[in-house]
């Protein structure tokens, strides 16, 4: 049961791990503001407020006798437990909630507010009623069987279980069970070796399993908030495993975890660090060029480089992909909700005055974004069942968070503020301005038909932002998900449509679906322009670049 359980907490919350978008969250003081606004709206809009309220004194009455017909939606899963729908205290309990909820927020979206300010409202309600589940309390149906299941001891592992968190998780409940998993023990365990390091990354080349192998490399960079290994998890999930079977030449960079003393690091930096690992890759391989692939903000840092490329006149690149990245800025999401220029502003110094952009505090912003699936799941799990936190290596992965330096964090806000990338010449790295279209190599764009955090729509303008061939393809899943996407997942799905219409409806509407992992639809693109084939090398790295020690590294190490 536990187990089962386990794999249901594991895979909603993987489903909106939220690979930190690595911009802004809401402030403290934006949500309180948030707060006093919906509070003083019930004084500005008496007879609204008091029509809702009296709606929701009918509704009441009903419950009470037993007349409502109030039900969780489809998608909520908080009420599975038989007993709030056949114990008819239990269900009026529910309907009672759900009545609230229902009208609080009738109340917000039809209130005379402006639309920004009415959907900063509905955030604040949103986690108001949430926290205020009967789910959550110890009087939930699930909490009750489990407490006289144990004889009590359940309770009393709850409560053991916050004390660890308040100490060791700065109060948040824990998503994972990290003494399950260990980077270089049963993560990250592909082997490889690391063949260049400079101030900012280390360069792993994976070691070939197959005979034969395609001429021209792969680069793979991941994003800088998060640690490379979402590339190499587990065996089965492992990307690189996936790629060395298949004859590619692969390479990942994993990036420095910064700390102050890095705080002057910007995009620059990293470019020309990536540049350093390319040349490394070049004289490794013997490959007059290589091909890459970039994830979520490791695909922007990708792009500025194939734009200060495209302004240098160099070829180094062949082919390129983008995972779950979005270029274009103008997304529509919870996380721009609060992105105000007070708000933009105040991250960009708040990071400063630190040096860098915390990771782990990001983090937790973050996860209230999705409370349900990211906070109140582990609290039920953890506090009111008493169990352990699953152990699971997607979520251990989240966990393990890098920092932004400050420089970086400020370049990325103003990207996010300006949105340069859609403009020829608005950005410029390495002392080069950057004009997209200049780029003519042909790329391949992955986007999650669920993400939540680079919707699908957004991925989807990058297609006409570059001067190449695309390749569209959209996953059945969300952000994490549609990266490790390996073929034997029954439940895989993907769509393809060669034709690019401007609008990403039209796209999807005359889209073909596929069975099966994007990954196998990938990799005959990318052996395709790989080039051909020769035995594979006999050893890692070369004279110039000796192989030095095993993957995963010294970086992924630090804290």
């Amino acid at each position: 049961m536990h187990n089962k359980k386990d794999l249901e907490l594991s895979q909603q919350a993987s489903e909106y791990t939220l690979n930190l978008n690595p911009v802004v969250g809401p402030r403290g003081r934006d949500l309180l503001s948030s707060a006093r606004m919906v509070l003083r709206q019930v004084l500005r809009q008496p007879l609204h407020s008091a029509k809702h309220a009296a709606a929701l004194g009918g509704e009441l009455r009903n419950i009470l006798f037993g007349r409502s017909a109030l039900q969780p939606d489809e998608g909520d899963k908080r009420f599975v437990d038989p007993a709030w729908k056949e114990n008819p205290l239990f269900r009026r309990y529910m309907q009672t909630y759900l009545a609230w909820s229902k009208e609080l927020n009738e109340w917000i979206s039809t209130s005379n507010l402006s639309e920004q300010d009415a959907s900063r409202g509905q955030f604040v309600i949103s986690l108001l009623t949430d926290a205020m589940s009967p789910t959550n309390t110890l009087a939930s149906p699930a909490v009750l069987k489990r407490f006289y299941e144990t004889g009590g001891k359940s309770l009393l592992d709850g409560l053991s279980n916050l004390a660890k968190d308040l100490i060791d998780n700065g109060g948040m409940p824990s998503q994972v069970n990290k003494e399950a998993f260990e980077v270089g023990r049963n993560l990250a365990t592909t082997p490889g070796a690391v063949v260049f390091r400079n101030e900012v990354l280390e360069l792993i080349q994976y070691r070939p399993s197959t005979e034969q192998v395609h001429e021209r490399p792969l680069l793979v960079v991941p994003p800088q908030i998060n640690k490379f290994y979402v590339f190499d998890l587990s065996p089965e999930k492992s990307m690189a495993r996936f790629l060395v079977g298949s004859g590619i030449q692969t390479f990942v960079v994993s990036w420095r975890n910064p700390g102050k003393e890095q705080r002057e690091w910007g995009l620059s930096t990293y470019i020309e660090a990536l540049k350093e690992a390319i040349d490394a890759v070049l004289a490794i391989t013997g490959s007059p060029d290589l091909n890459m692939t970039g994830a979520c903000s490791g695909g922007g840092t990708m792009s500025s480089l194939l734009g200060h490329y495209a302004a240098l006149g160099e070829s180094k690149v062949h082919a390129f992909t983008l995972v779950v990245s979005v270029l274009d800025t103008r997304v529509d999401t919870q996380v721009a909700l609060f992105a105000d220029e007070k708000t933009l502003e105040a991250a960009k110094r708040h990071s400063y005055q630190a040096g860098v952009l915390e990771g782990r505090d990001l983090a937790k912003v973050f996860a209230w974004m999705r409370p349900n699936d990211l906070i109140w799941n582990y609290w039920i799990n953890n506090y009111l069942l008493g169990n352990e936190p699953p152990a699971f290596d997607i979520l251990y992965w989240n966990n393990d968070t890098t920092n932004l330096p400050a420089a970086l964090h400020g370049e990325f806000i103003e990207m996010y503020r300006t949105n340069p990338l859609i403009h020829a010449g608005l950005l410029e790295v390495c002392g080069t301005p950057i004009d997209l279209k200049k780029v003519t190599s042909d790329f391949y764009c992955v986007a999650g038909v669920t993400d939540h955090i680079t919707p699908w729509d957004a991925c989807y303008r990058s297609v006409h932002l570059f001067g190449g061939q695309c390749e569209f393809v959209l996953s059945n899943s969300g952000h994490i998900q549609s990266i490790l996407n390996p073929p034997g997942n029954p439940k895989a799905r993907f769509m393809t449509n060669s034709g690019l219409p401007a609008d990403a409806n039209d796209w999807l509407a005359s889209s073909t679906k596929h069975s099966g992992s994007w990954w196998t639809h990938w990799q005959a693109w990318l052996q395709d322009r790989s080039g051909k084939t020769r035995k594979a090398p006999a050893k890692l790295g070369c004279k110039a670049y000796p192989a030095g020690e095993s993957s995963p590294g010294t970086y992924v190490h630090l804290r």
